[in-house]
């Protein structure tokens, strides 16, 4: 359904070969059907995990302005049993933030075992915007690549799952979402003047994702890009995705929890053993 990016560092892809739009034949009626048995699947292949605690998992929500990372936190997350969910944003970094390396705020909120970590943008702001607005050298910005496979690599070696989503909307689809917002008194609070301002940089943000997609990439920490011009199909790829990736450790989840099971039925086992031996011997005394 989705186009997922399993591409060596430096194998360039380009944005406007990929469509946002739905594929032919996907329908919204179809795709809410399924995307309701995706969300059942999802919430129980989260509480295996959450109950075997020996994977995690970071989703990774990136995208252009009114792309959809809140609406897909809504939906998709949505599913999920908020015990174990935390989610994150990273806006412009606060004065701490500033005073340490760009991937601390970011490894702060990586998930505990057992739990899931959504990041509402991400450590690929400081290759993104910090890039396209000269921020910093370009020297410096061009090391972060490397870093930031490191830091997946990490957390991948540790038992976390990492799934990467760029939302991909076209530019006319933007300036419509955009508009819209202006007249809806409910989603009126959402206006940024900046919202209009970066649009004319579409195209060094198009290059600027085109270089992080491509360059921190892999097997561990793999991209799927979003077609999110439709927000219900938008909603159905994450979910899919999500939902493929967990599906590879249930069997593993399935097996921790039943050795966890026989030795919590063997503990309790030996406890009522030893407390029916003290109650015969106290009676014995009576």
């Amino acid at each position: 359904m989705s186009k997922t990016v399993f591409i060596t560092p430096g194998e360039k892809i380009r944005l406007t070969d990929i469509s946002a739009e739905p594929p032919k034949g996907m329908t919204k009626e179809k795709a809410n059907r399924r995307f309701a048995t995706l969300g059942k699947q999802m919430f129980e292949l989260q509480d295996a995990m959450f109950g075997a605690k020996v994977h995690s998992v970071m989703v990774v929500l990136q995208g252009r302005d009114s792309a959809g990372k809140d609406g897909t936190i809504k939906h998709v997350v949505g599913c999920l049993n908020p015990r174990g969910v935390a989610v994150s944003s990273f806006g412009v970094p606060t004065a701490e933030e500033r005073e340490h390396d760009f991937l601390w705020r970011v490894h702060r909120q990586a998930p505990r075992l057992g739990e899931f970590a959504i990041f509402n943008r991400s450590h690929y702001e400081d290759v993104l915007v910090v890039r396209v607005h000269n921020l910093v050298s370009k020297k410096l910005w061009g090391e972060r690549y490397d870093h930031i496979n490191g830091f997946e690599e990490l957390l991948a070696e540790h038992g976390t799952i990492v799934l990467k989503y760029f939302l991909h909307i076209s530019r006319d689809e933007q300036k419509k979402r955009l508009l819209e917002r202006e007249k809806d008194r409910n989603a009126a609070w959402k206006l940024n003047l900046n919202d209009w301002k970066e649009r004319d940089y579409w195209n060094a943000y198009t290059t600027a994702y085109e270089d992080a997609i491509s360059r921190t990439a892999s097997k561990h920490a793999p991209w799927t890009i979003v077609p999110a011009n439709a927000k219900w199909y938008r909603n159905l790829v994450v979910a899919e995705s999500i939902v493929g990736a967990l599906q590879d450790h249930r069997r593993d989840w399935e097996k921790t929890l039943e050795d966890m099971g026989k030795v919590g039925r063997a503990e309790l086992s030996a406890y009522r053993a030893q407390y029916a031996a003290r109650k015969l011997a106290a009676d014995r005394r009576r």
